[in-house]
């Protein structure tokens, strides 16, 4: 009697115990369509990862790669182009049996978002895949293309019954930011993208979320008993989080000009850091859960009553950076000399609810700063009673957790000591932790870890559409106040950012980090 062989997708390792942690999560049988191909993200941050990881054994043998783009290219002029983005800019060793056994499954389907014939190719290019690689049916779709195309695409993958999958199988969209322009854009994208995929089916990358000291903070805060006590509006006198760039705006004119600052990475990358140092402890760490607690903390974000005083808007001028001569903002190449777009943005933020009730929380980011750096600054008060006097303490500061996310990944905690002598005099220092010394192991890229996550179907690090919606809510009354007063401030570029947002701490008693 003949026994029922079970579909790829149904397949269970029978060695496999999920408790068994020596053993990484490896995807399944699965390929992974890219739309948008030949764009810089794509050649320089997905190709590179999907070869890492394969590199690192966590994809099948069978995994396929599928480009779709404008280009009259047969499979092996993609699968060069696919070489020459991983020995430019993979992380790990380039190894040729693993190169060869990635080729093999690589397809080119040429044409726009506009052409039914490229779809049904690309209909056809899945289901060859599907016999002759293994992949079950199993395909995610990633839209590496601006945003203004991501109806037009889930459409057409509906049309062509690409988003429909066979019984047993999956088939997932993964879309990059921006998620909208403003709120009401946002919920109208939500729409046309439910309408083919469910909730469920839909990641939405936020690169930050991938890398290993975002994580971290989870862990810092939830793993650990001696933070947890001082987390709150008891000891904690503000909360700093940054952003900064060293870069101007490079060759993304036709992108960011109309965009900014505020709408590029605070509305994402900034509010999820925010979400994720105020929220409560989630009941387990799954999408869900996860979710729970950061819409709870981003519907308690309260705005400032004087939007004119506690946020601030500003273009880079031309400047030293880096030892050379750089140009400012409306001298960029492709922007308009009138432009009032944002190339820096500071604002205060409160959470209303029991634990941050009076704690202000100040975002900024910038294009041309002082250097390249994002980090989280959880600044203490100070200690309520001295017994030095005002001499010895003249140059101890505030206690602080400083949570650095890039580029050099790690934790700060500054505290005083005495200095060594006669004399009693305290001074700021610091302990740090460094994840280069500290492990064997090397980070993996944010979008290793994103794109293994949705080949798994793992969603924990993947905003859902009410925190962008809700993300939009906060953010769209900034913008709207910015568009009906007058021009951004100005900065010189190589500096720390405009006069006015220095002024804007200052006039709480606060001021700036200097990272």
């Amino acid at each position: 009697m003949d026994t029922p062989v079970a579909s790829a997708a149904e397949w269970v390792n029978p060695l496999r115990d999920p408790r068994d942690r020596r053993l990484p999560r490896i995807a399944g049988p699965s390929g992974l369509v890219i739309f948008g191909v030949t764009g810089d993200l794509s050649r320089k941050k997905l190709m590179p990862a999907v070869y890492d990881l394969a590199n690192r054994g966590l994809l099948p043998p069978g995994f396929s790669l599928v480009g779709f783009a404008r280009r009259d290219w047969e499979d092996q002029d993609f699968a060069q182009v696919v070489h020459e983005s991983v020995k430019a800019h993979a992380r790990t060793p380039f190894r040729e049996e693993v190169w060869q056994q990635l080729s093999e499954g690589m397809r080119f389907v040429p044409g726009d978002f506009d052409d039914d014939t490229a779809f049904k190719q690309l209909r056809a290019a899945v289901e060859e895949l599907d016999s002759s690689r293994g992949t079950g049916g199993n395909f995610a779709f990633y839209l590496s293309v601006p945003p203004r195309f991501f109806p037009k695409v889930v459409q057409q993958l509906k049309k062509h019954g690409l988003a429909d999958a066979p019984r047993g199988s999956w088939r997932r969209a993964v879309i990059e930011k921006p998620f909208g322009h403003d709120l009401a854009d946002a919920r109208r994208l939500n729409r046309t993208v439910h309408e083919v995929f469910d909730p469920e089916q839909v990641f939405r990358i936020d690169h930050y979320l991938g890398k290993e000291t975002v994580q971290n903070i989870l862990a810092l805060r939830f793993a650990n008993q001696m933070y947890e006590p001082v987390w709150n509006r008891s000891y904690v006198d503000h909360v700093q989080i940054t952003m900064a760039e060293d870069i101007g705006i490079g060759g993304r004119a036709g992108y960011y000009d109309g965009i900014g600052a505020a709408r590029d990475v605070v509305q994402n990358h900034l509010l999820q850091l925010l979400a994720l140092t105020a929220m409560e402890e989630p009941l387990a760490f799954d999408a869900d859960a996860l979710l729970t607690e950061k819409l709870k903390v981003l519907k308690s974000v309260r705005l400032p009553e004087d939007l004119g005083s506690h946020t601030v808007r500003a273009q880079y001028t031309e400047g030293w950076q880096g030892g050379e001569r750089v140009v400012g903002y409306v001298q960029e190449e492709g922007i308009d000399p009138g432009s009032r777009t944002d190339t820096y943005a500071a604002v205060k933020l409160g959470i209303d609810n029991r634990r941050w009730a009076g704690v202000p929380f100040y975002l900024r980011a910038g294009k041309r700063l002082g250097r390249r750096v994002t980090e989280i600054a959880v600044v203490f008060q100070r200690a309520p009673h001295s017994p030095f006097d005002t001499s010895a303490t003249e140059e101890l500061g505030q206690n602080a957790i400083v949570i650095r996310v890039q580029p050099d990944e790690g934790m700060t905690v500054r505290f005083g000591s005495k200095v060594p002598g006669t004399s009693m005099e305290i001074r700021d220092v610091s302990m740090d932790f460094a994840y280069g010394e500290s492990f064997t192991e090397s980070s993996p890229e944010a979008y290793e870890r994103l794109i293994l996550d949705v080949l798994l179907g793992d969603a924990n690090l993947f905003p859902r559409h009410q925190e962008v919606e809700e993300s939009w809510r906060i953010l769209d009354p900034i913008e709207a106040y910015w568009d009906e007063h007058g021009r951004p401030a100005q900065y010189p570029a190589g500096t720390w950012g405009p006069r006015e947002a220095d002024e804007m701490l200052a006039r709480d008693g606060r001021s700036w980090r200097r990272p």
